[in-house]
């Protein structure tokens, strides 16, 4: 499988940013009008510039197996920068610099390189990242609360590879992101040692394509 491919799949699996959704049993749910959870996430939006976390990720099936847990970090930084980095066995490192996205399989020892565009869809990392209104992209269907954790629910309005996108916060801060595949599948991301507004570096999402790898696609 291609590293583009794979990341997406860890990524989404729904098959991971997830960042997350609904396998877990809901303690509490007091429904809250959906215009409250674009408020909360559209004050998130408009107040940080950049984030730095760590994050573990869970891949469940449709019946509630756990199927696969990664660990890493995530730069973020506005508009359309980031860098995951997945930590061992299977090192992977995603970095969007604005303009490209470049995708690094350590292990296939392969970068596969696309242009930043629309093509990317509607993932986590491009709704946290990107500097359009969140209603261009997204639907928001529920905010409720749950594990004491204030929810925003959207779903895509253009085809993507998540059918909903959750994001649970804690204040203004988000700590648990859920995502959920066509297949059912959930991918849930807990963030942790999360930064907001750090100064970041540009260089952080440059990636250096190291001697001996094989790039596909443009990297001009």
């Amino acid at each position: 499988m291609g590293s583009g491919k794979y990341w997406r799949r860890r990524l989404r699996s729904l098959t991971s940013v997830a960042l997350a959704l609904s396998i877990a049993v809901v303690h509490t749910a007091s429904a809250q009008s959906a215009g409250d959870g674009v408020a909360r996430l559209e004050a998130f939006l408009d107040g940080v510039r950049s984030l730095t976390t760590s994050f573990k990720q869970e891949i469940w099936t449709e019946d509630q197996r756990l199927q696969q847990t990664d660990t890493g970090s995530l730069s973020l930084k506005r508009p359309n920068r980031f860098r995951w980095t997945y930590e061992g066995p299977a090192e992977l490192v995603v970095v969007a610099d604005g303009a490209k996205l470049w995708i690094y399989d350590k292990e296939l020892e392969e970068v596969t390189v696309t242009p930043f565009d629309d093509s990317v869809g509607a993932s986590p990392a491009v709704l946290l990242s990107g500097d359009r209104n969140v209603r261009e992209d997204f639907e928001v269907v529920e905010s409720y609360t749950r594990d004491a954790l204030d929810w925003v629910k959207l779903e895509p309005k253009k085809s993507s590879d998540f059918s909903s996108i959750s994001i649970g916060f804690n204040g203004t801060e988000p700590r648990r992101l859920e995502l959920v595949d066509g297949l059912g599948q959930t991918t849930r991301i807990e963030l942790d040692n999360l930064v907001l507004n750090p100064e970041i570096a540009d260089e952080v999402f440059h990636l250096d394509v190291p001697p001996g790898v094989d790039v596909n696609g443009n990297d001009g």
